[in-house]
């Protein structure tokens, strides 16, 4: 568990490599229009001492044109691709015209027309780069085309009886075969990090961003290709009958990102039954991943075929135990246990699944015919620590010992969520907020709910004050941990926890009118608990692994060849 933690942790550590994309195509060809102008400017003034302004316009018709024809060589033929890859290669040209001026300042010689080719050079080696890796081209479509743009950008800049001279001098030649053979080095040998597991890393990573653009049935099928046959079961508490609503307990975890497989079980669950459900987290992690969307359809089927295995009209009290920073609250609706599990607000990764044989084996040796766990996941932090696990375990324990004593009694319960008010926020999933009200013996306690991965430190405190000053007590507050993002984060996590944009004063109230809604539904009611079983692929360890060494080995061969590279680029100061 703790490995396929690791690799998880790794892979999402990568995330931000993705916030390097430009924005938006409007972004790129304004900065590729912009920083070739610019390029254009300083070569034809600094560098040739010319005064042949036309060749800047000439220039961004050429750009333009030339990125069309780009975008028509690409895997998926995406014109804003083209526009991306032409805006960081003129940026790469334009280092290279300032690492001439920058020479020349240090030197003080003349400027050379050996930095204009060497930027050259490097635009094309880097489109081989960003062409195989990411836009699907062989190596050899690759060189066939990376010199389209740059070349024909050259042959408009620069006047024609000087192309010959500046091609042809054996320096820039020198190191322009150096830097392209570079290029094609590090796309063989990147392309080649993650086998044997992996035949093709860059195919990964274009099937990767090709689901960043809602086209995700690549990636799906890949993971799919790669996952294992298991046996997933269902728990649900469902109180009442058609007016009623439903507590879920899959045994599944949502992911592996947004738009990919089950990243939004959570609502499809939600929306499955009747948009009146909790959908909990329950003692799980990515291993536990839907990897495609025909097997969330024969999950979502699954449910359909729910066997009622228990039945009741009595609870007890809540019990709350504490220890180090862990916090286990439990109820129980006849011999059946529900335990919710926080270390609010100190924050934690995902449970480990000893946590669930534990307290299922110490369940049932006190008594409960069922123990349901939730993971709150409802603040921020690490893998929780040996210490605090076993805190966590020590406390499931004792909540249990204790629950089992509670004497049970009649209850009402309601509840309410957020369909109908007006809450909208990018830190939370498309099944928004739920609140539970459970009326025992003239006492009221409340659980909420939010559609959403994981929350703001302290959200959950705050929250649980808020309510408190008007004499509720708000037990937990738990997220369903969706991956779906309902806009792209620019964070390196790549999702907004709860309270992050909503703000807790809003989400605070938010709460409070769903309580007082629930109140208000708060009846007598019976509890049904269902069950079933469905054979299902899911992810597992090995593919998260096969992904995550992959990575780091393609990201070490990054680091290399970019230090080669830098080193070959500043021996240019000795020219």
């Amino acid at each position: 568990m703790q490995t396929s933690t690791d690799d998880v942790s790794k892979l999402q550590g990568r995330y931000s490599l993705t916030l390097l994309s430009p924005s938006s195509r409007y972004f790129s060809i304004c900065l590729s229009i912009g920083m070739l102008g610019a390029l254009v400017a300083i070569t034809i003034m600094w560098y040739m001492n010319l005064q042949d302004y036309w060749r800047i316009g000439t220039a961004i018709g050429v750009l333009l044109a030339t990125q069309y024809v780009d975008s028509r060589y690409i895997k998926s033929r995406e014109y804003s691709k083209a526009l991306h890859a032409s805006a960081f290669g003129c940026c790469v040209w334009m280092l290279s015209l300032l690492m001439g001026v920058a020479t020349s300042a240090i030197t003080g010689k003349d400027l050379q027309p050996f930095f204009v080719v060497m930027g050259l050079f490097l635009f094309a080696s880097f489109r081989i780069g960003i062409y195989t890796t990411v836009l699907g081209c062989s190596i050899g479509r690759a060189w066939a085309i990376c010199f389209i743009q740059p070349l024909a950008i050259f042959a408009v800049m620069i006047p024609f009886d000087m192309w010959g001279t500046l091609l042809l001098d054996p320096v820039s030649l020198g190191y322009g075969v150096a830097y392209l053979g570079c290029a094609t080095a590090w796309s063989v040998l990147t392309d080649r990090s993650g086998r044997p597991d992996l035949k093709s890393t860059h195919v990964m990573v274009q099937a990767y961003v090709a689901s960043q653009g809602g086209r995700q049935q690549d990636i799906e099928s890949m993971m799919e290709a790669s996952s294992n046959k298991s046996s997933v079961r269902t728990m649900l508490v469902r109180f009442g009958s058609t007016e009623g609503f439903t507590l879920v307990f899959p045994e599944i975890h949502p992911g592996p990102y947004h738009p990919v497989g089950g990243s939004n079980i959570t609502y499809q669950i939600y929306r499955r039954l009747d948009s009146r459900a909790m959908v909990m987290h329950t003692i799980s992690d990515h291993t536990l991943n839907i990897p495609s969307q025909p097997q969330v359809c024969a999950y979502l089927k699954s449910l359909d075929q729910m066997q009622v295995e228990n039945s009741g009209d009595t609870c007890s009290k809540p019990v709350v135990i504490h220890k180090g920073k862990t916090r286990v609250s439990g109820i129980a609706f006849g011999d059946n246990a529900i335990l919710f599990m926080s270390m609010s607000p100190y924050g934690m990764e995902d449970l480990p699944s000893i946590i669930k044989t534990e307290s299922d084996k110490h369940g049932r040796a006190v008594g409960f015919g069922r123990v349901m766990l939730v993971d709150c996941h409802n603040a921020m932090g690490p893998v929780i620590s040996d210490k605090e696990l076993d805190n966590m375990l020590q406390a499931a324990r004792e909540c249990l010992e204790l629950l089992i004593k509670e004497e049970q009694h009649p209850f009402e319960i309601g509840y309410s969520n957020s369909e109908d008010m007006d809450v909208q926020s990018e830190d939370m999933g498309m099944a928004g907020l739920g609140m539970v009200c459970v009326r025992l013996d003239d006492s009221r306690y409340y659980i909420g709910w939010a559609d959403a991965n994981n929350m703001n430190n302290g959200t959950r405190e705050r929250v649980v004050a808020a309510l408190a000053k008007t004499k509720r007590n708000l037990l937990e507050v738990c997220t369903s941990d969706t991956h779906f993002t309902p806009v792209k984060a620019k964070n390196s996590q790549g999702y907004y926890q709860l309270g992050l944009m909503a703000g807790d004063d809003r989400i605070s109230e938010w709460f409070l009118e769903m309580a007082r809604k629930a109140d208000s539904d708060a009846s007598a009611k019976k509890f049904d608990i269902l069950c079933s079983d469905t054979e299902l692929l899911l992810m597992g360890s090995k593919i998260f692994e096969s992904y995550s060494k992959a990575m780091d080995k393609s990201m070490n061969l990054v680091k290399i060849f970019m230090i080669g590279c830098s080193a070959l680029f500043l021996t240019t100061l000795l020219i």
